[in-house]
């Protein structure tokens, strides 16, 4: 940190680089897992430098560059890539209740899995690749108007996509679009008496899509008395970005990501057997949350929230899709994307104790996702009904801390496998010799959509941390922990045509010394 003694400001700056040699050092360290080493490697870097004025004004500039990469025998190689540089500044005028506030991002992140063939030794499947490249910049103005705020902002993004995907019957799915996103705000908290009201307004136009969205939100508080207060809120989104997976992966490990698509059907069958015509091309849900706090007592707090999404229109791969774009058939069955409608719904619960030695975090939710696909209702992959989540710390002075954390997981959906087939190529129609187009390639007869499920994930991590003050500006900290206590077997990784499992890491002992100065 550095001192501009004749006017005041400061400027500051850091550093952090990590790698991992955990794929070289785990033959020795680790070898009763694996002896072959855990093939797990990863490269951080992050830096950021910061100027601050004297009259609370303040420039921010950071770059990074995070890459990540998994190989195992089941699944060949699977990489994420990604980096960014940006700035963002806040300026305090003076003798003015304002600040003006500004930002700009460039980003890029790129995921690739390459898997083996299971049936021809030495081959691999069709890879698949998604990569996502943007840019950010925008303007925001806040006035303090005494307890009272309003903020208001512009902001225009842009990206580019580049998708290659097969889905689950082979059929290629590929899709390179740059798009182009304008946005404008309003938001602001008005406070009177016990209750705190905070509408806000957002309106965005797809430039790549020729669809305007308007975008009311409202958000509510009232203080019933001090110890018990109630919230509510609603609104409506929008989003022109879709994530993809396939379903003929068992556990997911590829999530690519997708501009959204305006070649889709004229027309959405609802689930109640409405046909209606289709009014945009974007992704657009109306959210309501209801909760409450309460304070039970003087370092415990309880925090319960109900929740309800109507996901009125969203974009997904068109896992239906047999025939080409220009076959004549049903749209259903040769669009490469289909429109979905769905719900999504539940309860969390916080729990929360916190004193000067002592915190506690327990965590429950409960909730439910289904999808309409125009075919059927099914259970995204995300759908979990159960979560769970402990978090507790304790301080025993002389710089000792302990530190726990459980968390369970109900079991994700998946679809099952009913059978295998070697596949014939009947583009010839009637003059296909069957006799000799057989070939080495197997085909899968798959159960209904996501109507499996996985089992759960649970699983205790331990840590013990001894502080030590060298000087006032010199410290160490020494952690000794525990991944996965009691070496629960959670899937990785199941491959769909062998049936191989591969397991998340048992029981993973660490040890850790940092030192500040």
């Amino acid at each position: 940190k550095l001192n501009e003694t004749n006017s005041n400001s400061t400027a500051s700056y850091i550093f952090s680089g990590k790698t991992s040699y955990l794929e070289q050092t785990s033959k020795k360290l680790y070898n009763y897992i694996d002896s072959n080493g855990l093939p797990f490697n990863f490269t951080d870097l992050y830096g950021k430098v910061s100027i601050n004025g004297v009259t609370g004004s303040k420039v921010n500039f950071f770059g990074f560059s995070y890459n990540d990469r998994v190989r195992y025998k089941s699944v060949s190689d699977l990489n994420w890539n990604s980096w960014g540089v940006g700035s963002n500044f806040v300026v305090v005028p003076a003798s003015s209740p304002a600040l003006i506030m500004g930002k700009f991002n460039v980003s890029d992140y790129k995921i690739s899995l390459s898997e083996l063939d299971p049936i021809n030794e030495g081959d691999t499947l069709n890879p698949r690749e998604s990569r996502i490249n943007g840019f950010n910049l925008g303007f925001d103005f806040k006035y303090f108007l005494g307890e009272n705020e309003i903020k208001y902002g512009i902001e225009v993004n842009g990206f580019t996509t580049d998708f290659n995907f097969f889905n689950s019957v082979g059929r290629k799915i590929e899709q390179k679009n740059n798009t182009t996103e304008l946005a404008g705000y309003i938001d602001s908290k008005i406070i009177k008496g016990l209750l705190v009201i905070n509408p806000s307004f957002r309106a965005q136009y797809y430039a790549s899509l020729r669809n305007f969205s308007p975008e009311p939100r409202i958000g509510l508080k009232y203080n019933i008395s001090e110890k018990f207060r109630i919230k509510a809120a609603s609104g409506v989104y929008s989003q022109n970005l879709i994530s993809a997976n396939s379903d003929r992966d068992v556990v997911n490990l590829f999530y690519g990501f997708l501009a959204g698509p305006d070649n889709l059907q004229d027309s959405i069958k609802l689930d109640n057997g409405k046909t209606v015509a289709r009014k945009h091309s974007l992704q657009k849900a109306t959210h309501a949350i209801f909760g409450f706090e309460v304070d039970l007592a003087k370092h415990l707090t309880l925090n319960v929230e109900g929740y309800y999404k109507w996901f009125n229109q969203l974009s997904n791969i068109n896992r239906n899709k047999l025939y080409e774009e220009t076959d004549d058939v049903e749209e259903v069955l040769k669009k490469d994307f289909i429109i979905e409608t769905g719900d999504a719904y539940g309860t969390d619960f916080v729990l929360k104790y916190d004193n000067d030695k002592t915190y506690l975090w327990v965590v429950y939710s409960i909730g439910k996702v289904t999808r309409w696909d125009g075919i059927r209702t099914y259970s995204p992959l995300f759908d979990r009904r159960h979560n769970i989540n402990l978090v507790g710390t304790q301080n025993f002075g002389e710089g000792w801390e302990v530190n726990a954390r459980w968390n369970f997981g109900s079991g994700l959906p998946f679809t099952q496998t009913q059978g295998y087939y070697h596949t014939i190529d009947y583009s010839q129609g009637i003059n296909t010799n069957i006799t000799t187009a057989n070939d080495d390639q197997l085909g899968i007869i798959y159960a209904d959509l996501n109507q499996g499920r996985l089992s759960s994930y649970h699983r205790l991590d331990l840590a013990i941390k001894k502080h030590i003050e060298l000087s006032e500006k010199s410290t160490i900290d020494i952690t000794m922990s525990v991944t996965n206590v009691y070496s629960r077997k959670n899937i990785f990784y199941v491959d769909r045509i062998t049936t191989e499992r591969v397991y998340q890491l048992p029981l993973l002992p660490s040890l850790g010394v940092s030192w500040k100065f």
